[in-house]
């Protein structure tokens, strides 16, 4: 998967967009980079891109805590969606919360892959899309 790979960073934080996105082209782990502010930016563009699944992301980092629409929220949205994305889309909470609710919570949600704690480091990051290119081959 990993220089073929779409991913997509859901996340308010800019200083945190700006070292994931460098982070991802210093090491040349996907083709594409997709990032929004907040959830529903993201859904917004699933639903305008929903029949196309190419444009999709294979990954996407998703914070939990945003304004607008959290990332609760946005994975309560996504849920209805699934059924008409066209692809596998591997879901990683990244998030800054070591509440032991959250991280219960997210192991109840089929979708979510892990519950990652910010802040992630390069390799870690290199690892997860890795991981995953092995899985797909």
């Amino acid at each position: 998967m990993s220089k073929a790979a779409i991913i997509c960073v859901i996340d308010d934080d800019d200083i945190y967009q700006f070292t994931v996105t460098r982070t991802i082209k210093a090491h040349n782990i996907a083709k594409k980079i997709l990032v929004f502010s907040d959830g529903e930016q993201a859904i917004e563009f699933f639903k305008a891109n929903i029949s196309d699944s190419e444009n999709l992301p294979d990954i996407i980092f998703l914070d939990l805590n945003m304004p607008i629409m959290d990332g609760w929220q946005f994975l309560e949205e996504y849920v209805k969606l699934k059924p008409r994305v066209g692809k596998e889309i591997t879901i990683y909470l990244v998030t800054s919360s070591v509440d032991p609710v959250d991280t219960e919570r997210a192991k109840k949600i089929s979708e979510v892959s892990d519950y990652l704690i910010k802040p992630i480091r390069p390799e870690q990051l290199k690892e997860l899309v890795e991981a995953l290119d092995k899985e797909t081959e």
